[in-house]
């Protein structure tokens, strides 16, 4: 990683003991979420409250040094892991989540049928399934199909 002050006076940030934690946390956790970061933090640097940690995340998201991703049924989580528009496999069980490489060619990586006009800067492809250290417990239980719902045929 480069060194965090360095990356915040390179995106007009001012250098704060929280946001070095906060990158520092981020980086050493990938995908984890505010509240294991803010834990992470405070082994660090010691008080800190759950608002500041927060606000830091929010302000390091938005200059792009770290990515924010929110996965459907789970808090946002954060990674250091950032610019190459890769994608997630998170397992249903646990909500490990892994990271995985661009799933066809370069960012964005999927063309729609039609863009309705938008300008696409990046596709954000999220892969469910069980992890390998689930998959022994999960083979005990029926795994379900998922269910396809089709639209009536209008008559």
């Amino acid at each position: 990683m480069t060194d965090p002050a360095d990356l915040l006076r390179e995106h007009g940030l001012p250098v704060t003991a929280q946001r070095i934690a906060v990158l520092r946390a981020v980086s050493g956790r990938p995908h984890g979420t505010a509240d294991a970061i803010a834990a992470d933090v405070r082994d660090g640097i010691g008080a800190i409250s759950r608002q500041s940690v927060y606000d830091s995340l929010a302000i390091l998201a938005g200059k792009g040094l770290i990515r924010r991703i929110e996965p459907a049924g789970s808090p946002a989580r954060y990674e250091a892991r950032t610019g190459d528009n890769h994608h997630h496999l998170i397992c249903r069980t646990c909500g490990k989540t892994t990271d995985v490489d661009c799933a066809a060619g370069h960012a964005p990586c999927l063309h729609t049928a039609d863009d309705h006009g938008f300008l696409i800067d990046e596709a954000e492809v999220i892969f469910w399934g069980t992890c390998p250290d689930c998959l022994p417990a999960r083979g005990k239980a029926k795994i379900s199909k998922p269910l396809i719902i089709t639209p009536k045929k209008k008559t």
